[in-house]
């Protein structure tokens, strides 16, 4: 029985130690990230809704929140900033003058490029030395994971 239990105790151990190495891992990738931005004045989640405003041209802020795990209020900040900054333009939906869909600009498009190209670099660094194989287990664990914890259907 008490072998039982230390192979419980490890077990945890090792999943609690594995959930705070996802975590270290966000929070590097991000800060690199952050660094790499800074010249070009943008954060990670601005960049984000851009790149879903790309993917999703026409969205309404609502949806466009979603599609970013944010709250519709931070989407509507950021939106706002990244049209003073002349990244997106902003006009009424097509059958809802209500709804403002935006669209990426060139410059827009141009802050993209650059982003993308340092997150490939800093991407490269993270997975160096793993194999595809191991990507694509890990891969497998990561959406069992997120399965367990039901984000898709809670929209977490």
């Amino acid at each position: 029985m008490a072998s039982l239990n230390l192979n419980e105790k490890k077990r945890q151990v090792e999943r609690r130690r594995a959930a705070q190495m996802m975590k270290r891992i966000l929070i590097h990738f991000h800060s690199q990230m952050d660094e790499a931005l800074r010249p070009q004045g943008v954060t990670i989640a601005q960049l984000r809704l851009l790149k879903t405003i790309r993917e999703e041209p026409g969205a309404s802020g609502a949806q466009l929140a979603r599609s970013c795990y944010m709250t519709p209020q931070s989407a509507q900040s950021l939106l706002t900033g990244l049209q003073r900054d002349g990244w997106v333009v902003r006009s009424k939906g097509r059958g809802n003058d209500r709804i403002l869909a935006a669209r990426v600009t060139p410059e827009g498009e141009k802050l993209l490029e650059t982003a993308e190209k340092a997150a490939k670099v800093i991407e490269g660094k993270l997975w160096r030395g793993v194999s595809e194989d191991s990507v694509e287990a890990l891969n497998a664990v990561l959406e069992q994971c997120l399965a367990n914890l039901g984000s898709e259907s809670n929209g977490a």
